[in-house]
């Protein structure tokens, strides 16, 4: 299927729906189309993709540059696959609570390709908020307060060692002694839309910069809750060989964890990214 005939069907709240494609015979200039999509709307979905790891890979690849995650498990022949996995005995996921991968990266990740390989028979849908909405629909008083704040991103209070996942039945997620930290503007400038996106996350983002403690809570607390209203959010659901491809930059995500007592696998490529301005 060429570019010019791609089905992408925008979707309320946040991402787009691409029907009809294989992505294992797309096109470049379908590829292309698929990445700018991605930029666009934060988010791209894709159903019905029978692939193996090889497929995966190579399909990632032609997006963008492959990093290896530092934290999760690996797939047994694949280190570029993550596996995002919970099974029937744990009660903790991965991924609950809304954050957007990599953001105390210096070069924060600029998305990831999740395949679904098993999934409950009911549950496990992940919510995508859209990070472009939420900065427009802001007033222009807390725009001009935003204007040229950073904020510090950190991992260690979640993957270290005394990290958030210790503290669960998951305890393989965190005692880790390379927990980077990274300051990143508030508002950025997305590298491939050009659009203006909110760029602070309630998992990783610890506090704005150049404000006192206060004042940064209180900030924070705002932009959080208005981050997801309904009308910037997308549900998905999951089935086996459903695909979704976003952008770290532009979006939020948060897994739910609603399926106790049922296997849910998954399979995360993610892509690398630069720094953000």
């Amino acid at each position: 299927m060429s570019a010019a005939v791609l089905e992408i069907e925008r979707l309320p709240g946040c991402g787009a729906m691409i029907r009809g494609l294989d992505v294992r015979v797309a096109s470049d200039a379908a590829v292309d189309a698929i990445r700018q999509a991605v930029f666009d709307r934060g988010v791209v979905f894709l159903e019905g993709q029978q692939l193996t790891p090889e497929n995966q890979i190579g399909f990632a690849r032609r997006l963008g540059p492959i990093v290896v995650n530092r934290y999760f498990p690996k797939t047994e022949r694949w280190p570029e696959i993550a596996k995002v996995e919970k099974t029937e005995a744990q009660t903790s996921n991965i991924g609950g609570g809304w954050h957007t991968d990599h953001s105390y990266d210096a070069a924060p990740a600029m998305g990831s390709v999740l395949l679904a390989i098993e999934t409950p028979p009911a549950g496990g849908d992940t919510l995508f908020a859209d990070m472009y909405a939420a900065y427009d629909a802001l007033p222009d008083d807390m725009k001009a307060t935003l204007k040229g704040l950073t904020a510090r991103h950190a991992s260690a209070h979640v993957f270290g060692e005394a990290g958030g996942y210790a503290k669960t039945d998951r305890p393989e997620l965190a005692g880790y002694a390379d927990t980077p930290e990274a300051v990143h503007p508030v508002v950025i400038t997305h590298p491939g839309s050009g659009k203006k996106a909110l760029y602070v996350n309630p998992g990783f983002t610890r506090e704005i910069l150049g404000v006192t403690a206060q004042e940064s809570q209180t900030l924070l607390t705002f932009l959080y809750a208005h981050a997801v209203q309904p009308r910037f959010v997308t549900r998905f659901k999951w089935r086996p060989g459903s695909m979704a491809i976003w952008d770290n930059r532009c979006t939020w995500h948060c897994a739910m964890n609603d399926y106790h007592g049922h296997r849910r696998l998954m399979h995360r490529i993610t892509l690398d990214g630069v720094p953000l301005s």
